[in-house]
């Protein structure tokens, strides 16, 4: 069983797009594909093979679509981004009882005009396993949750959770419980992919393989959140591939990781339609040389 595996990213994503593209048309068709935070969003139309869909989508998003409530704002000053904490449309959230700085309503809206009922039925009714991440906070444990258990509308909305990065986005009670974006607990879900019994993965990892990047001191309050939270999710996206290896070697399946080349962004919740029309091309091309590379290696050594 082969089986694809998406890790959380933000804006990210469209590298991850742009990846999974070649892959589909260049590599034997997938039976399973899991997603966390942005790699859920992904992982339908994959499946469905409708990547131009999803392109479009990555290559044209912005903050607008994404936040009901945009917790921070964005300002050009000498060729770069000075992204800052909105002070007064969060104090303004926080009156009207939000836990979180952001709201991001907007997301789940895009993800319903993306991904139409008929599609969802003809997902369930295929031979594909499709599974998103979420992070159960009143648990305190992670969750997964699989298409073909849900109706339209329910998993619509697990797939809106598993992309809720709080306390930027809405944290969502569910069934009695406080659920938020799948990254907080499993950034790269290969162990659970191999739990499903995949023989082989390619996993699509949002980050370098080897760390490139040294920060720059924190200008804000809210340079130092993103610093903390992405310093956080990189030591638990570690965590993962180190546990996914190791549960992989044990039952014989292998895997194929795609990291991305460089550094992409270090601020993965900054929506820019021009960035990620470049990241997902980029994406393609790497996936490309580096099956071009792995072949000239295999025809070297036979």
């Amino acid at each position: 069983m082969r089986a694809l595996v998406i890790s959380g990213g933000g804006s990210k994503g469209a590298f991850a797009g742009g990846v999974a593209e070649y892959l589909l048309e260049n590599k034997a068709p997938y039976d399973m594909f899991i997603g966390t935070s942005t790699g859920s969003l992904l992982i339908s139309h994959l499946a469905l093979g409708k990547v131009e869909k999803i392109k479009q989508v990555y290559t044209h998003v912005s903050e607008a679509d994404i936040f009901s409530v945009c917790p921070f704002k964005i300002k050009e000053r000498h060729g770069h981004q000075d992204i800052s904490i909105d002070h007064l449309q969060v104090l303004r959230n926080f009156m009207r009882g939000s836990k979180t700085f952001g709201e991001s309503h907007r997301l789940l809206d895009l993800i319903k005009n993306t991904i139409t009922p008929t599609e969802f039925e003809t997902l369930k009714h295929s031979q594909k396993e499709l599974v998103v991440t979420v992070s159960n906070l009143s648990r305190n444990r992670i969750e997964y949750k699989r298409l073909a258990d849900f109706d339209y509308e329910t998993f619509m909305e697990w797939v809106w959770i598993s992309c809720n990065y709080t306390p930027f986005m809405s944290l969502v009670r569910k069934e009695g419980c406080e659920y938020a974006d799948g990254g907080l607990g499993t950034m790269v879900p290969i162990e659970e992919a191999v739990k499903r019994g995949a023989t082989h993965i390619d996993a699509i990892v949002l980050q370098t393989e080897v760390t490139q990047l040294n920060r720059m001191p924190s200008r804000n309050p809210f340079s130092l959140l993103t610093s903390m939270f992405a310093f956080m999710l990189d030591r638990i996206e570690k965590q993962n591939i180190r546990i996914g290896k190791f549960a992989a070697s044990h039952v014989g399946s292998t895997i194929d990781f795609y990291y991305t080349p460089t550094v992409l962004t270090t601020n993965s919740l900054i929506f820019d339609s021009k960035k990620m029309t470049d990241w997902w091309q980029r994406g393609y091309r790497f996936a490309q040389k580096k099956d071009t590379d792995t072949s000239a290696i295999t025809e070297e050594v036979s």
